[in-house]
This record gives C-alpha cells, structure tokens and sequence, in this order.
C-alpha cells in the first residue's frame, strides 16, 4: 500500500469516529418521553360489550 492510501484510511477512519461523536452528542439533547405505569386493574376485570348485540 502506499502512503497515500494509508492516510486516505486514517483520515476515513477519524471522520467515522468524529461524525459518530457528533450525532451522539446531538441526540444527547432529545428528551425521552415519560411512559405511564400499568394499570393496576386487569383487562379482564373489565366487562366486555364486545359479544352483546
């Protein structure tokens, strides 16, 4: 290999890493939603008016 291809992968490896650096430092930003806490009633509890005509 010569030195040209060398530090035409060196310089791709490094722009890999820094563009992976920087998407996660920008979705670092992003707030994950807050998921609700399960019902403490079952869903068989509930009556079903599904079979009624």
């Amino acid at each position: 290999m010569s030195t040209l291809e060398v530090w035409l992968i060196i310089i791709l490896v490094i722009g890999v890493i820094l563009s992976n650096l920087a998407v996660l430092k920008y979705s670092a930003k992003f707030k994950l939603p807050q998921f609700k806490q399960p019902d403490t009633k079952s869903k068989s509890d509930k009556p079903e008016d599904n079979d009624q005509p």
